[in-house]
Formats: structure tokens, C-alpha cells, sequence
């Protein structure tokens, strides 16, 4: 079945197919900025791209090439070098291990390739697309040596964001050029190459023919790494919806200037992620890093879990409750699981069914789970499909097809690990664990006395034992 996703250029679904004669997909999502750990805002993003990037290489095996940057040269990773009196590279290499690592615990594929942006090779490229846009007479050098481009040069301007002239004046995404204003032709356009500046240091390299020593603007980074590797004509670019203005749209300015030709043939943004109802902010301390909620005993394949829960191009809203029902939804899913393995351990099936499950490659029951999967990632939709199908299995033996669907579906394409998940419950120790266990046994037997002195004994050995309806957490005390 083919993969359609919505497209925010034309407004509507499409079926995403490679253009190339090589018949590889090629696939660019927008990564990171490495100055701080990334939050769970971040990682809707990451995780909605990882799940796209599961169904395209179950849709085109071994035919898709991924590529993600690193931003890793920019107001903010320069503004924490300072701060630190750290070495950019020192900064942005600690950030980027700790990204990887994010990634790897919520069982993110790794991209194919990851360019960064301060990278010498593409500092490279990305002067030369600058040069070629001065040459067309898309880009003009202004008087403090830095390099803009002409947005008033490329008609198609605001095609993918449907903003107007008029918005552009005065729109708030255009605030942060105020500086700038002077050095501009005009407000609306923006900058390929800045200038250096005493508060960039020692970070500078040799501009574009013309322009000072500097550092390339944040958006040409996108536009000439995807080119470098990719090529001028990409299958689909994707990010968040905060991505789509400006800079999505001055990606498709810049590369299609510079290279006369289509950049991207489909684009896909996913949509906010809220907590609590409100939008993230440190002000508020309602903004989560993936160690915050790990804090609270939470698993990263539960964080994974509650992220999936609702469709992508809608607002979703987290709270420590999803988080909860995630955990609920995962432990149903395991048990089932387990059932599957206990069912074939007799007679030697295990070993059979490890050799059918290469060569299975149909959809008998599970298939309008998958279909809802590749309309346009409607997760809910396929969830519904996956826990309908698994209710009947709860009291007679499955078959080899179906566990093999059930695989495919749980694991390959929504992408959850059990041994991870495994791994991180086994930082728990053994003994608290059976502690809980008693607590709870007594608890549902109404012996809240006796529930009551083993919550105090828990405590008192460095751990919460949150109650819900259908069982219970573990959280560290906060010392």
C-alpha cells in the first residue's frame, strides 16, 4: 500500500514515490541546534520523523536515504561558548552526545548521514551557493561585508507559508533582523552570510568573493548540505510546523534560486506540543528534557509511546497522565507479546517461527492498522486497529501470521523496543520492585494499614510509589 502524507506546499495528500532513477527516496528533516539538551517539544518532532522514516524503509527496503543536520555554529551555540568560556566545538560535541544518545534511549533510527553546519567541508559549500545566488543576482553584499538575499528576486516567495507582503512588514518572525535593518535593502530580506563581529571570537572563516570573514546564516546550512548530498531535487523535507516560517521558506528561496529547479517535491510539518495545556517555557516549569521525566521513573519507550498518541498534524497535549496511560498501554502490549513467545516455545516452534518471519510479508490481520499508518500517519486510527486485533488473543494460541504482523507493526514501523524498555526497568532494584509488588497485593486487598507502613518503607529507601486504577509507578525521591 502506498505512503500518502499531507503536503503544506499544495494543501493536500500525496503519495510519496522516489523522482530518481536510482529509485531512492531521498528524505531531509531539519535537525537539532546543539547548545542545550533537547526537550520533549523537540522530540515529538524527532520521534513523528523516525516513525516516517520506519514506514519508508518497510514501503522502499533499502531505498531511502535520510539525511539530518546539526546546527552547531549560531547566535546560540556561540553566545553558550562564551558564557563557558568553552571552545564552540567543545560545546556543541558535548550537546551532540547528549542528542544521540536521547535519540538512541527513545529508539530513533540514526540518519544516514548527519552533516554539521560548521563542518569545513560544508562551510565550503555553503560559500559557494552564496557566491552563485550574488552571481544570478539573488544575493547582494552589504556595507559591513555581510551577504542577504533579495526575497523581492524569487516571485514564488510565501508559496509553502502563505504569507503575504504586507506580513512580512511586520510580522513577528522577522523581529530577531531588527538589528540588521540598516545593513538590508530591504526588511523582509535575510541573511546567507554574517560578518564578523567581536562576540563571535575565534569563530570565522573566509566569506564569499567580496564579503568579510564571517559565518554562514542559519538557513543556507539546510539548502547547501541537502544539495551537497542529496542533490538539487529532494522527495521530501520535513520539520516542525515552527520550521515553516522563515526558515522552510527561505530554503526553497535560496536552493531554487541557485539551482533553477524544484528544491523540495513534497513538505511535511508536524504540529505543537503542549503541556498541560500551555506552551512550553521555563517560566512556567512546564518544559521537559528527557532526563527530567526519566527523574520520575518514566520510561524513554513510555515518553516514545505518549508522543505517538496523537496524530501529527495536530496540537497534542502532554501531561504526567499520558505519561502514566503510556505506561499502561506498553505494559498491555508487552504482555501480549509475551503470550506470543510462550505460545511457540512448545515443540520447537520458536525456532520455526524465527525462519517464517523473514520470508512473511503480508498484512491478513493487521492490515488496516498499516493502512492507517500510511494515510497520512493517522496513528490513533492504527492504535485502534492494533488493540482491537490483540483482544481476541488474549485467550487462544496465535498464529505465526499473526505474531509476525503484530511484530512488524509494534516494533518495525512504530518503533518500540522491548529490550530497551527491558534495560531501563532493570535500574530499578530487584528488592524495591517486590516491595511494590506486596504493596500493591495488599492494597487491593483492602489492608490499608498495611499499605500505608510499606508506602513508609519505600520512602524511606529513596522511592514514590504512585497509585492509578490499573496499577502503579516508581519514582526516585527528589532529594
Amino acid at each position: 500500500m502506498a505512503i500518502k502524507l499531507h503536503d503544506s506546499l499544495t494543501r493536500t495528500s500525496l503519495e510519496l514515490a522516489p523522482s530518481h532513477t536510482d529509485g531512492v527516496f531521498r528524505f531531509y528533516n531539519c535537525g537539532p541546534t546543539v547548545y542545550a539538551a533537547a526537550h520533549i517539544g523537540n522530540f515529538r518532532t524527532f520521534v513523528v520523523n523516525d516513525l516516517l522514516r520506519r514506514l519508508l524503509e518497510l514501503e522502499f527496503p533499502g531505498k531511502v536515504k535520510h539525511v539530518r543536520n546539526l546546527t552547531d555554529v549560531d547566535d546560540k551555540t556561540i553566545r553558550r561558548s562564551r558564557e563557558e568560556n568553552r571552545p564552540l566545538a567543545d560545546v556543541t560535541r558535548q550537546w551532540t552526545e547528549k542528542f544521540h544518545a536521547d535519540c538512541a534511549a527513545l529508539n530513533c533510527l540514526p540518519p544516514h548521514e548527519e552533516p554539521r553546519a560548521a563542518d569545513p567541508k560544508y562551510i565550503r559549500e555553503q560559500v559557494n551557493m552564496i557566491e552563485v545566488l550574488m552571481e544570478k543576482g539573488n544575493a547582494y553584499r552589504a556595507a559591513d561585508g555581510s551577504v542577504y538575499f533579495k526575497v523581492s528576486s524569487f516571485p514564488g516567495y510565501g508559496a509553502l507559508s502563505r504569507v503575504k507582503e504586507r506580513e512580512l512588514q511586520v510580522g513577528s518572525a522577522l523581529k530577531t533582523h531588527a538589528a540588521d535593518a540598516d545593513e538590508k535593502e530591504d526588511v523582509s530580506d535575510f541573511a546567507l552570510w554574517k560578518a564578523h563581529k567581536p562576540e563571535d571570537g575565534d569563530v570565522k572563516w573566509a566569506g564569499p568573493h567580496g564579503a568579510s570573514e564571517g559565518r554562514p546564516g542559519w538557513h543556507i546550512e539546510c539548502s547547501a548540505m541537502s544539495k551537497a548530498i542529496l542533490g538539487d531535487t529532494i522527495d521530501l523535507h520535513t520539520g516542525g510546523v515552527d520550521l515553516l516560517f522563515p526558515h522552510h521558506e527561505n530554503e526553497i528561496a535560496q536552493s531554487q534560486c541557485c539551482n533553477g529547479t524544484t528544491f523540495a517535491r513534497h513538505w511535511y510539518h508536524s504540529e505543537h506540543l503542549l503541556v498541560d495545556g500551555k506552551k512550553m517555557s521555563k517560566s512556567l516549569g512546564n518544559l521537559y528534557t528527557l532526563d527530567d521525566l526519566k527523574a520520575k521513573g518514566f520510561s524513554p519507550m513510555a515518553l516514545r509511546y505518549a508522543l505517538l498518541m496523537g496524530h501529527p498534524r495536530k496540537q497534542l497535549n502532554f501531561s504526567l497522565d499520558s505519561m502514566h496511560a503510556a505506561e499502561s498501554a506498553l505494559q498491555r502490549l508487552s504482555n501480549l507479546r509475551q503470550n506470543f513467545i510462550l505460545a511457540f516455545k512448545e515443540f520447537d516452534e520458536e525456532s520455526a517461527y524465527t525462519v517464517f518471519k523473514k520470508s512473511y510479508k503480508e498484512w491478513r490481520y493487521l492490515g488496516d492498522a498499516w493502512s492507517s499508518l500510511c494515510d497520512d500517519m493517522n496513528i490513533p486510527a492504527a492504535m485502534g486497529g492494533l488493540f482491537s486485533f490483540l483482544e481476541p488473543l488474549k485467550s487462544r494460541k496465535p498464529t505465526f501470521e499473526e505474531r509476525a504482523e503484530f511484530e512488524r507493526l509494534v516494533e518495525d514501523a512504530l518503533g518500540y523496543s522491548w529490550t530497551r524498555e527491558a534495560s531501563y526497568k532493570a535500574d530499578i532494584p530487584a528488592d524495591i520492585t517486590a516491595l511494590a509488588e506486596k504493596r500493591w497485593a495488599v492494597k487491593q486487598a483492602k489492608d490499608f494499614a498495611a499499605a500505608d507502613a510499606l508506602r513508609k518503607e519505600l520512602t524511606a529507601l529513596g522511592w514514590s510509589m504512585l497509585d492509578r486504577k490499573d496499577g502503579y509507578s516508581l519514582e526516585p525521591v527528589k532529594k
